[in-house]
């Protein structure tokens, strides 16, 4: 454009050209730090309660959810959002069966076409020499990453079960109780969007407001320590009252039962014979015929002669 003197003015592009400088410096910074978070998958030096190492998904996560890399953090965090999203007002599935339809139909109609007209297939004319295939080290690359993260889960699920933290086993339950009320009033892309915001959100404001959630745990802690300690303090002597009074009654029986023991082994025959009842006899009743009514028998044998004596003055008489 000119002017009367002659000049040639352009536009003014001073508004451009920072604005783009800046989407590719952050654009720049942004893959850095998703390179230095693929970087921190490194096994950690810390070992688990059980002595076995830990997995390199362990160093990732807490890289990713420590907003370590703000840039990459954040560029996850909008990607799952916006995925639940999709998956909840899109119909994708829909649209991948649309878009297969009509890659194929356009691909056979090409080919049936060529052949017709030009006497060649037009599809099979871009047919590579050799098909892709998945190199084998992708491959034992992406069975281990699958393995790491299934171990992972295992590991945690187990450490959490087991109480190696307790504060990490109570953060679980907490999740779980209200994961199942909340489950009741909530469709699952709408849980599955509150798990997500907690896990991102989270970290970042527990980093931001680090001294005074410390300090309220310190606080809950100690009232917990205290309550703990006056409990055992109750129960111990609850327990020493029970115990002395059970020994007090185990002590009163076995001196019964010794006393008992004595006197029983005391007690001599004379006194339980003085102490037996006397048995009185009733008086036989009198016999009806006495022996002395009968003769006596002779106790002297007789003598022959005497007899044939007595028998001679018979006969001559």
């Amino acid at each position: 454009m000119a002017d009367n003197a002659g000049e040639v003015r352009y536009p003014n592009t001073e508004g451009v050209s920072p604005l783009a400088d800046s989407i590719k410096s952050e654009a720049s910074r942004t893959g850095q730090e998703f390179r230095d978070l693929k970087s921190a998958k490194v096994v950690p030096s810390t070992t688990m309660a059980t002595g076995q190492p830990l997995t390199y998904y362990h160093s990732l996560l807490y890289s990713l959810l420590s907003w370590e890399q703000p840039r990459a953090t954040a560029a996850s965090f909008a990607s799952v959002v916006a995925f639940i999203f999709a998956a909840r007002y899109l119909p994708l599935l829909r649209w991948f069966f649309k878009f297969l339809y009509v890659m194929l139909g356009f691909t056979a109609a090409f080919e049936l076409g060529g052949r017709l007209v030009l006497s060649q297939g037009l599809t099979s004319s871009f047919r590579p020499r050799k098909y892709y295939t998945i190199p084998k080290e992708t491959t034992e690359a992406i069975l281990e990453d699958f393995e790491q993260l299934v171990d992972f889960i295992l590991i945690e699920f187990q450490r959490i079960l087991f109480a190696e933290n307790v504060v990490h086993t109570v953060a679980a339950f907490s999740a779980a109780f209200s994961a199942y009320w909340l489950s009741k009033i909530l469709p699952f892309w709408g849980l599955s969007l509150l798990a997500v915001s907690i896990a991102y959100l989270g970290p970042l404001v527990y980093m931001n407001n680090r001294e005074l959630i410390d300090s309220q745990i310190e606080s809950v802690q100690e009232t917990i320590n205290a309550q703990a300690h006056q409990l055992k303090g109750i129960a111990e002597e609850r327990t020493y009252h029970a115990t002395g009074v059970v020994k007090q009654y185990v002590g009163d029986y076995s001196n019964k039962a010794q006393e008992y023991i004595g006197t029983r082994r005391s007690a001599s025959p004379e006194s339980s014979k003085a102490t037996s009842p006397v048995i009185k006899k009733e008086p036989e009743p009198e016999a009806l015929v006495k022996t002395s009514d009968f003769p006596e028998a002779p106790k002297d044998e007789p003598i022959a002669q005497s007899i044939e004596t007595e028998k001679q003055p018979l006969l001559a008489a």
